[in-house]
């Protein structure tokens, strides 16, 4: 054996463990977007009741205006925005979509005279600031494959509290999100959503057929919009959070089924090369004894 075609069936081999390797990552993510597709499912209800017990409550309190977590006459320097990313690269452009619509997002935000404050989750975005030398006010890693409740209620406190400050203390007068939407299988897309402060919208609604819901309030309606606000704005982070973990699966496996692929076309490519160096070889050999016959039949000859 020659050393060329040596040399292609060792990347050939190469190839093929390689291929194996992202083959199976590409069955693992997409295993894992069903269940974060169930877990997103499953919390769809309680954000669609939280949200009419919400407005419902809205409606019965006077002086709504005043509420610190509501749309006010807020003096606006400073607004935290919260990036979503990956702890595990391998997933195409996921971390980097998120990224570039934080720094769009930031950038409008100076053109209109605040100062944005990072939070970010996943090891991607983090070192993505740390390369920088930017600074970073909070992060949260090693919660972006399986995002629990606990994990968006740690970062939701940690933003309301920001966000109570008074903005000379160092407070902030804004939450933003950027996240990945998860529209299906083959689209993902890098939303922005502002979460706090929440603007109040009056509008009548139409009755529909079949059973209306009647809320009536214990205490009191300001009371209880005072526990429920802080309970949405940890549902609204933790689908954001379930949304990003379908949505960075769903890149994965899309990036790598086109890995696979690739290691294929390139499998097919290495064997063809590998058959030509052969064909090359045995051309060479028959060549060389079909030569040393002629000389030696020659020289048989010769000696006759």
């Amino acid at each position: 054996m020659g050393a060329q075609l040596r040399v292609y069936r060792r990347r050939i081999k190469s190839v093929q463990a390689t291929k194996k390797i992202t083959r199976a990552m590409e069955l693992i993510a997409a295993s894992r977007i069903v269940k974060a597709q169930q877990r997103l499912q499953a919390t769809l209800p309680y954000t669609r009741v939280l949200t009419a017990a919400i407005s419902e409550a809205a409606s019965n309190v006077s002086q709504l205006e005043k509420h610190p977590l509501l749309a006010a006459q807020r003096v606006r320097e400073r607004a935290a925005v919260l990036v979503v990313t990956a702890d595990r690269g391998l997933a195409g452009a996921y971390s980097a979509n998120t990224i570039k619509e934080s720094q769009a997002l930031t950038a409008l935000l100076a053109d209109e005279g605040n100062e944005a404050v990072p939070y970010v989750v996943g090891r991607k975005g983090v070192a993505w600031f740390r390369f920088r030398g930017r600074e970073v006010a909070q992060a949260w890693t090693g919660i972006s494959d399986q995002p629990t409740y606990e994990d968006a209620s740690a970062i939701a406190d940690a933003l309301l509290e920001r966000f109570l400050q008074r903005t000379e203390d160092d407070g902030v007068d804004e939450i933003h999100i950027v996240y990945t939407q998860f529209l299906n299988m083959v689209s993902q897309t890098a939303r922005v959503k502002r979460i706090l402060p929440l603007e109040v919208v009056e509008e009548q609604q139409e009755r529909t057929d079949g059973p209306q819901a009647l809320y009536e309030f214990e205490p009191s309606a300001a009371e209880v919009l005072d526990s429920l606000l802080p309970r949405y704005v940890r549902t609204v982070i933790y689908n954001a959070l379930l949304e990003s973990a379908a949505s960075e699966h769903a890149a994965r496996r899309r990036a790598m089924k086109a890995a696979t692929d690739n290691a294929d076309e390139l499998i097919k490519s290495l064997t063809r090369q590998a058959n030509q160096a052969r064909q090359a070889e045995i051309t060479q050999e028959i060549s060389e004894i079909v030569g040393g016959a002629n000389a030696l039949a020659e020289a048989t000859a010769g000696s006759e």
